[in-house]
């Protein structure tokens, strides 16, 4: 429920705004004086202001310029018996969101109500979002190997200019990482950087979900709504896998990056945009041009540089450097002892297929250290490399924890043919591993979901999902 707070030294307004508003189920606190208004506003958590201007002791300006200093995003909506244009030009330049004369008309005051909390949640929305995607600590680009290299140099040429990139690669290389750097290294590091899964967002939505949308402009449009154009201002944004985007919304993309100028969906409001586009795609858009998928034009306006992310196959040599450094951080996001793995273990891994290059990779070394002991051998790689293989015992999956073992609930020895599928697997593992972390722990949740790095409920939601109990 949104709180209001009326500012009027004259009871019967106060009362009537009051009645009128907490009608439309609005929360109302009410005053009749500024200086007592700038301590609530201080104090307590208000939606929206308002506020009369002729008042005894601090008129209405004096109260919305003071309150501005320390709620710049608090939309006040200033209330006159004398108003003049004059006075509405100079509210609106001390930061009012509107200006209503008396006496009050009912339908007016409600409208601009709502308009101003509606646009309190878009302020709100756009802040989570923006920190949100620039919290993210961007992790180094991993790789001595020449093709690795290249896409450094590259980097930091093109990183500092205002030139379009498009990336390609296979999935799973790391296309997002190299548009992170590009972010990074750019002047437009301060802003934020917006990501969209186009391959994510049903064809009908991705307009909506690129330009925004106007309150009423389809069915679900309960509120006006931000495009990811408008929250990327002054940053990038990274359209990835635009390979899959929509010819209408390309006609749209296109424009955008024509003109600078966008219309969220169901408007007709041209609003100026100022961003960085870095594209991605693991389809060879010449065959999608070729079959009418993809726009030629938006292809050039894309590609001004391309930055072509090879398959891990295609780097072999960064196997063992990406392994390790994979290894020690999964250790310590599970905080368990770093692993160490055996120079047998690294020329299998290198042999491997890696049809899902980087990603594939890192999720073999998470198993491995799930179900390894002490050290990652070659052994342990030939076993687990294919979840179907048959295994002799796992019970002793849990020694990487200070060296203690755990024997497993069915007594110790498991044949993986027994599983169903890889989930299935998984989901023993992982089971297994709670069981010996809540076992060590004494039951103790809080100390297990921190071990863990999760949080009690997602802890307590495993234990019901796996039927633990204490013994």
């Amino acid at each position: 429920m949104s709180t209001i707070l009326i500012i009027d030294d004259e009871r019967a307004i106060r009362n009537s705004l009051r009645d009128i508003l907490e009608y439309e189920d609005y929360n109302i606190l009410d005053v009749d004086n500024g200086i007592e208004a700038l301590e609530i506003i201080k104090k307590e958590k208000i939606d929206l202001v308002l506020c009369d201007i002729k008042m005894n002791k601090m008129d209405g300006m004096e109260v919305l310029a003071t309150a501005q200093k320390t709620s710049p995003d608090l939309p006040f909506i200033m209330i006159s018996g004398h108003g003049t244009i004059e006075t509405a030009v100079e509210a609106a330049k001390k930061g009012a969101f509107d200006f209503l004369e008396k006496p009050l008309d009912l339908n007016r005051l409600l409208i601009t109500v709502r308009n101003g909390l509606e646009k309190v949640s878009l302020v709100t929305e756009t802040k989570v979002l923006k920190k949100k995607v620039t919290s993210y600590k961007t992790k180094e680009i991993l790789g001595k190997s020449e093709a690795i290299s290249r896409i450094k140099e590259t980097i930091d040429r093109v990183a500092p200019t205002e030139a379009r990139v498009l990336i390609t690669g296979a999935n799973g290389a790391g296309k997002e990482l190299v548009a992170r750097w590009l972010h990074e290294k750019s002047n437009r590091a301060e802003g934020p950087l917006i990501e969209v899964n186009c391959a994510a967002i049903p064809s009908e939505l991705i307009e909506s979900e690129l330009f925004g949308h106007e309150k009423g402009s389809f069915t679900s449009a309960i509120k006006q709504r931000l495009g990811k154009f408008e929250l990327a201002t002054n940053g990038t944004l990274f359209l990835d896998e635009i390979g899959d985007m929509s010819l209408s919304a390309q006609a749209k993309v296109l424009r955008a990056l024509q003109e600078h100028k966008i219309t969220r969906v169901g408007g007709d409001k041209e609003i100026d945009v100022n961003v960085r586009v870095v594209a991605a795609t693991n389809k060879n858009l010449f065959k999608e041009i070729d079959e009418g998928n993809f726009r030629m034009d938006l292809y050039h306006r894309l590609s001004v540089i391309l930055i072509h992310v090879p398959s891990l196959t295609e780097r072999v040599d960064d196997i063992p450097l990406l392994s390790k450094n994979f290894c020690e951080e999964i250790c310590n996001e599970y905080g368990v002892p770093i692993k160490e793995i055996t120079p047998a273990a690294l020329k299998e891994l290198s042999n491997l297929p890696w049809t899902g290059n980087i990603r594939e990779l890192r999720n073999m070394i998470e198993r491995l250290i799930i179900l390894s002991d002490k050290s990652i051998t070659d052994r342990d790689v030939i076993a687990f490399a294919n979840p179907s293989n048959t295994v002799n015992a796992i019970s002793s999956h849990a020694h990487m924890d200070n060296g203690s073992s755990h024997t497993t609930q069915n007594g110790g020895k498991v044949d993986l043919d027994n599983f169903a599928s890889f989930q299935d697997f998984k989901d023993f593992a992982e089971k297994e591993f709670i069981k010996y972390k809540l076992e060590k722990n004494t039951w103790n949740v809080s100390k297990t979901a921190d071990d863990l790095d999760i949080q009690r409920s997602h802890l307590y939601s495993k234990i019901e999902k796996f039927g633990l109990k204490r013994d």
